[in-house]
């Protein structure tokens, strides 16, 4: 009997049998015939195909091919690197000439779909045909960070706080919403569907209790724990609260929220996105919280929870908070990946403009959460776009915080008043922060030079197309602020 991809590179963990079984019922049950094989790319997008569920099932030991060419664009879709010279553009040889990988599907991760009749989904790890890990896989940058979080007989526990727009849709496409590679058509025309600003408002948010009752079922039937939906600032910002998960868990989890909301709002002729500060004037920017506390692998203690009151947080919850506060800086791409994220970091916005923290304070960048005998102890990081990739933003915090815990950091003060404070100021731009990570000796260390080159030319490639249009465009002419060009790059992409 022939050896799978999987089992030769030891890719299947000791409870697969089980899983697999499991699997095969479910598909049975639900009479379930396609599944869509999905994969991160690097900007968090949610990429996939769809195949039979006979191929499926031998893709989870044997994988299925794709090639590398998702992780070569930016997200207009226009190629970074020379994919079909030597070395791919990259000076690397597994690159050359747009190889395949093989996908190999997380049954951890396995849901049917409740919007799409008889399909299901699962996310998947990318590998070269040599068993090697796929060099710029994000999902793969989180697992090696969870292990090395690991060695400290910790894990990290995450809680999701994203806020996002729901609009109605107003047309159809057409030629003027189609582009070229490098080149985005016009964003789709939408419409508002309540006036905004009536923070919490039952009567606004009974407007669209249908679609939210179809979104909230979906979310349940998925196992997205989802804990509340709310009506946020702006026209038809929403904020999403999630129960507290594993790290890798809580990005997959995203992953499928941020694509399942989008997919299932279009159904009902509604659109939804995750950019963070539409064209649209009045309305307001969107963000992500992310809340994270670290746990004992062994007993599930919260390892942040102070023994007594004599501190706000244990003493190894102190050094990971220094982490993230020392290099905040060197970070931020990850948290806030695009040009419009930057629109957020300003002084007395409900966004942190510096690397601050404080006790229950929504000013700073990380608000301590809990205290002796809570464990719900915990930070929240609110430095996050909601456009940001998921494993990406995670594993960076992972890897500040490790920082903080080996190197002994000591948080500065904790400041009342953040927007005053004489702290590190966060970057004001893509470009600054592009300029931040070329420069962390931390990051290339952990995520390894050669993804950090790669992210940096990924990066620039979008920075450079806005930078082209700057040149020859006001930069505030689609309206609030924003420019056409970033209208038209997030608004249905994220």
């Amino acid at each position: 009997m022939s050896v799978s991809f999987a089992e030769k590179h030891g890719l299947l963990d000791e409870n697969f049998a089980s899983k697999f079984e499991n699997i095969e019922n479910i598909l049975e049950h639900r009479k379930i015939k396609l599944v869509r094989i999905a994969w991160s790319d690097s900007h968090g997008h949610s990429r996939a195909k769809l195949i039979p569920t006979k191929i499926f099932l031998e893709a989870l030991k044997n994988g299925y091919n794709t090639n590398v060419a998702t992780f070569t664009l930016d997200g207009s879709g226009g190629r970074v690197f020379r994919s079909f010279i030597r070395g791919g553009g990259m000076s690397l040889d597994k690159m050359t000439g747009s190889p395949n990988l093989i996908l190999i599907p997380d049954p951890n991760s396995f849901r049917a779909l409740p919007w799409a009749e008889r399909i299901a989904w699962v996310m998947c790890d990318e590998y070269f045909l040599d068993g090697t890990p796929f060099y710029f896989s994000s999902r793969q940058k989180l697992k090696d960070q969870i292990q090395k979080l690991a060695k400290h007989n910790a894990e990290l526990t995450v809680g999701l706080e994203i806020e996002w727009y729901l609009r109605k849709l107003d047309q159809q496409y057409s030629e003027e919403n189609t582009g070229t590679p490098g080149f985005r058509g016009q964003a789709i025309q939408t419409l508002p569907i309540e006036p905004g600003y009536s923070y919490h408002s039952e009567t606004n948010m009974d407007l669209i209790q249908p679609l939210l009752s179809e979104l909230s079922t979906a979310y349940a039937n998925l196992n997205i724990p989802v804990r509340s939906i709310e009506n946020e600032y702006g026209p038809g910002q929403l904020e999403c609260t999630f129960s507290p998960t594993s790290a890798l868990v809580a990005a997959d989890n995203y992953v499928l929220f941020r694509t399942a909301t989008r997919q299932i709002c279009r159904r009902f002729g509604y659109f939804a996105t995750f950019m963070c500060k539409p064209h649209l004037e009045g309305y307001y920017t969107s963000g992500w919280h992310l809340h994270q506390s670290l746990t004992h692998i062994g007993s599930g203690k919260n390892l942040c929870m102070p023994e007594d009151n004599s501190q706000p947080f244990s003493l190894m919850g102190q050094r990971y908070l220094a982490g993230l506060l020392r290099h905040a800086a060197e970070a931020a791409v990850f948290s806030t990946p695009t040009i419009n994220g930057y629109q957020r970091f300003k002084p007395n916005s409900l966004a942190p403009d510096r690397a601050t923290w404080s006790m229950d304070h929504r000013g700073a960048m990380l608000r301590v959460l809990g205290g002796p005998r809570d464990p719900g102890t915990r930070i929240e990081n609110r430095i996050g776009e909601p456009a940001a990739n998921p494993y990406l933003f995670i594993a960076s915090q992972i890897a500040c915080g490790i920082a903080g815990i080996d190197g002994k950091y000591v948080p500065w003060e904790a400041d009342e008043e953040p927007y005053e404070a004489d702290r590190p100021k966060l970057p004001k731009s893509l470009g600054h922060a592009l300029e931040a990570l070329e420069k962390s000796q931390l990051f290339r260390d952990q995520f390894g030079s050669m993804f950090i080159d790669y992210y940096l030319a990924l990066k620039q490639a979008e920075l450079g197309r806005y930078n082209h249009y700057v040149k020859a465009h006001s930069t505030d002419d689609a309206g609030n602020g924003v420019s056409c060009w970033e209208r038209d790059e997030y608004f249905d992409f994220f």
